[in-house]
């Protein structure tokens, strides 16, 4: 899916007030803005009919159709009438277009029911207000998900002292590492870079588990990366802390030795900080902030976990194992994402008294 560069893609202003919008053929009325930052903000669109497709997004034409005609199954519109989430993007420098356009690129790569697709995109060019000057608005559209994302259910349930069950927690990560497996097969492999609940929608649907879906892919680049001099590991150190969220960011990527194979593990601690958030409402590490003394990087770098005191926690004590084996500070001693699925499917079946594969969840087949 190559960017669209058009001034006739978008109608640049309704985004205002409210109004219809274009992305590409395809014609979208916005509802309602859902939050807005520094150089983004995020609507709720609906699709509307047009000559050309006379669609919602239920039937044959639009953006529904689109995706049933290039073979992309997964993720319907949440709730069956058209609506979607759309992003529009202010752009102002040539890196930042190329930053977005990088971004655009990789979210097409995924095709997974546990990976946020990219539905569709157009980056325009319109006048700037200065010296006739361009600049360029990007807007991207995806579906909606209205349940929040997992660190706010995770925030909402410690605020009332209580906890996830384990059945729940371990369908929920299940899903996660399936979408993440997905980038880490590619060849190259890819490695999302900043996993972490924040990134995470959750949707809950009556008798079903909880659908898990891993969004954000902006940091999202080739996994395998060799340093071989001091320059080389400052500057990964400097994109870390840029791109990688400090309370779920690898050892390795705070303190880059000069001559490292770097790899997709470093999602591999991620993911054991976000296993051990859903479980307690807070990363591992982050109790070192509000210490006196304390420093986030030093408790990452020598993996020192902090368990809960107080109250007995639900979790057994293999849960915990688990996590410190994904938790190991030298990345040659962390797991890859096949070893993680085979114990956590081990470990599903263990405690849930049932083979993994008779657990009712919405992932694909490995």
């Amino acid at each position: 899916m190559g960017c669209s560069f058009s001034g006739l893609n978008a109608l640049y202003g309704a985004m205002s007030w409210g109004g219809d919008v274009w992305i590409n053929e395809d014609r979208f009325r916005i509802l309602k803005q859902l939050g807005e930052g520094e150089s983004a903000s995020l609507y709720i669109v609906k699709e509307i009919a047009t000559a050309a497709g006379e669609d919602d997004g239920g039937g044959g034409g639009g953006i529904a159709g689109k995706r049933r005609r290039h073979h992309h199954p997964h993720h319907t519109p949440s709730h069956g009438d058209g609506t979607y989430a759309m992003k529009k993007i202010l752009i102002q420098s040539p890196e930042q277009l190329e930053l977005v356009k990088e971004e655009i690129h990789v979210s097409s790569l995924f095709n997974h029911p546990n990976l946020l697709p990219l539905l569709d995109h157009s980056i325009i060019a319109v006048k700037g207000q200065q010296g006739g000057s361009w600049n360029y608005e990007a807007y991207v559209l995806f579906p909606v998900y209205l349940d929040g994302t997992m660190l706010d259910n995770a925030i909402a349930m410690h605020s009332r002292d209580e906890f996830f069950p384990t059945y729940t927690v371990l369908q929920i990560f299940r899903q996660l590492c399936s979408g993440l497996k997905h980038m880490h097969s590619f060849d190259p492999p890819y490695a999302h870079n900043d996993v972490k609940p924040g990134n995470i929608l959750i949707t809950h649907t009556k008798g079903q588990p909880p659908l898990a879906i891993l969004t954000d892919f902006g940091s999202a680049r080739p996994a395998r990366k060799q340093i071989r001099s001091r320059s080389e590991a400052l500057e990964l150190q400097e994109w870390a802390a840029e791109h990688c969220s400090a309370p779920f960011r690898a050892p390795e990527l705070w303190d880059c030795p000069s001559h490292a194979d770097i790899d997709e593990r470093t999602d591999i601690w991620s993911l054991g900080c976000t296993l051990y958030t859903i479980m307690y409402g807070m990363s591992p590490f982050e109790y070192a902030i509000g210490e006196s003394g304390g420093s986030l990087q030093l408790a990452i770098s020598n993996g020192e976990i902090k368990w809960p005191v107080g109250p007995e926690t639900p979790y057994p004590d293999s849960l915990r194992l688990f996590i410190i084996w994904m938790l190991q500070p030298q990345p040659a001693m962390r797991p890859y994402i096949e070893d993680v699925i085979f114990h956590l499917d081990k470990l599903f079946a263990k405690l849930s008294n049932k083979p993994s594969h008779l657990v009712s969840s919405p992932t694909v087949p490995l």
